[in-house]
């Protein structure tokens, strides 16, 4: 069977997918697409993607994209350990989390801390300072919920689900930032939580190249 993600290996999105891939035993090809140089704007991008955005999905010809409809599909077509808690009420705290990454973490953490304190200082910028303090603000109420939600030494009990997987890429590129790391020490849980993710195989196999 054919596995094919579309994307560059420093996406936290792409990441996210290779980590389902990983933890599922699915062998698969990484399509490095890199976005920043323009080539999510790429016909054949395009054609997989409408919005030129990252990650996309084939496995025999099916064609997916939107990470959390990808990881879903990857638990779920594939054999391996189950990823998605089979308690109706666990998983929709999954979905829940998946959510907040998506609508408001991913945002603040990548978007404006990373980005200003990292990625524009590579492109020879100066980092915005109301920018990145906002960020920050954000990124410490975002946490804090996180926190809130935790249901024991993973984000939803015991085994790894996708909430885990949705998170790692994105505190990752956190506490690259000074600012960060202190952001994520408010939150003791979430701090043991990445500490733990952090030793698992299909976490260091996946760590992206920058520069």
């Amino acid at each position: 069977m054919s596995v094919i993600l579309h994307g560059p290996g420093y996406s936290t999105y792409a990441r996210t997918a290779r980590l389902a891939l990983e933890e599922k035993g699915v062998a698969y090809e990484l399509n490095e697409v890199d976005i920043l140089s323009g080539q999510g704007q790429a016909p054949e991008h395009l054609a997989r993607q409408p919005w030129g955005k990252v990650p996309a999905f084939e496995h025999d010809g099916f064609i997916l994209f939107e990470t959390f409809a990808i990881t879903r599909y990857i638990d779920e077509a594939f054999p391996g350990p189950a990823l998605q808690p089979a308690d109706a009420r666990v998983r929709a705290r999954m979905t829940q989390i998946c959510g907040i990454i998506d609508s408001y973490a991913y945002g603040a953490m990548v978007g404006k801390v990373f980005w200003q304190a990292v990625v524009v200082p590579m492109q020879g910028g100066t980092a915005d300072a109301a920018v990145l303090e906002a960020g920050l603000e954000s990124t410490r109420r975002s946490l804090a919920v996180i926190e809130s939600l935790v249901q024991g030494d993973l984000l939803c009990g015991g085994q790894v689900t996708l909430a885990d997987l949705h998170l790692l890429p994105v505190l990752d590129y956190l506490v690259m930032v000074e600012a960060g790391q202190a952001a994520l020490g408010g939150s003791p849980k979430l701090a043991a939580w990445h500490a733990r993710m952090a030793a698992r195989p299909s976490v260091m196999k996946t760590q992206p190249k920058l520069g």
